[in-house]
């Protein structure tokens, strides 16, 4: 019975329907039968009795039409019958049904707060995973640079060290920065040498007592011209003569004389 009302289930309103019109006809039917009874059983009526034309069936022919119309009647009952059960069915499982959705309507809302939160942390899992995709991204595009650029950097050290056999620069700028570094070497020793210049020259003009002159000094000591001593520097005295004046154009006509050898 189980399967039949499971088979029978979309089938209940046309059930219905059927049940309702048939009650609906079995009344009309049996107010019909009251008002054909009571006028048959009025004497003053004599419409009351309609003669049928024919033959009357004999009793053996009557009752075999009366055990057809049993059947065909136990067949109706048998069928309203398993109708009732069937609805009777239904309308259990129906019950069943209701109290399930009723008791599930909190559980089917607590289910979709759950779908909902579910569904919110799905989409900030998206968002992520895109950023992450767009920095993977980002970093090996990063990476391919870095790679080409130490691709070519090998090249070029390559290239240099090649050029170092041959003997020449390794790269241009390798050229540049030594001809940089040898002008600032060459600008570093001529910065010394006029720095010792400058000390010999402050050397040069300072006077005795640690005072410093910028006036040319003046000879303090003379060579003897006699040629019976020997040509070492003596000292003036306390009035020390002038520096001599330099000699003028004149002086190329003269002949530098010769110095005569000391015998001794």
């Amino acid at each position: 019975s189980g399967i039949n009302a499971e088979y029978w289930v979309p089938d209940k309103a046309s059930i219905e329907a059927s049940l309702v019109n048939s009650q609906i006809e079995l009344a009309t039917t049996q107010e019909h039968l009251y008002d054909l009874e009571k006028k048959l059983e009025t004497p003053e009526n004599k419409g009351r009795v309609r003669l049928l034309k024919g033959e009357d069936p004999d009793p053996d022919k009557l009752d075999e039409d009366c055990e057809k119309l049993e059947e065909r009647l136990a067949e109706q009952e048998q069928k309203l019958l398993e109708k009732e059960l069937i609805l009777e069915e239904e309308t259990r499982l129906t019950d069943r049904v209701t109290k399930k959705v009723e008791l599930g309507q909190k559980d089917t809302l607590q289910l979709a707060k759950q779908v909902n939160d579910y569904q919110r942390k799905l989409q900030d899992t998206t968002r992520k995973m895109m950023a992450i995709v767009s920095e993977l991204s980002m970093n090996q595009a990063e990476t391919m640079k870095l790679q080409q650029e130490a691709s070519d950097k090998r090249s070029s050290v390559e290239d240099a060290y090649r050029k170092l056999d041959m003997g020449l620069p390794p790269t241009e700028e390798a050229e540049v920065e030594w001809q940089r570094m040898c002008r600032d070497e060459e600008m570093k020793s001529t910065r010394i040498i006029q720095k010792q210049q400058a000390e010999e020259e402050a050397e040069q003009y300072t006077v005795p007592g640690g005072v410093t002159t910028t006036a040319e000094p003046r000879p303090n000591a003379y060579i003897p011209d006699d040629l019976t001593e020997l040509p070492v520097p003596r000292p003036y005295g306390a009035l020390a003569p002038f520096k001599p004046t330099e000699p003028g154009a004149c002086m190329r006509h003269i002949r530098k004389p010769v110095v005569k050898p000391i015998e001794i």
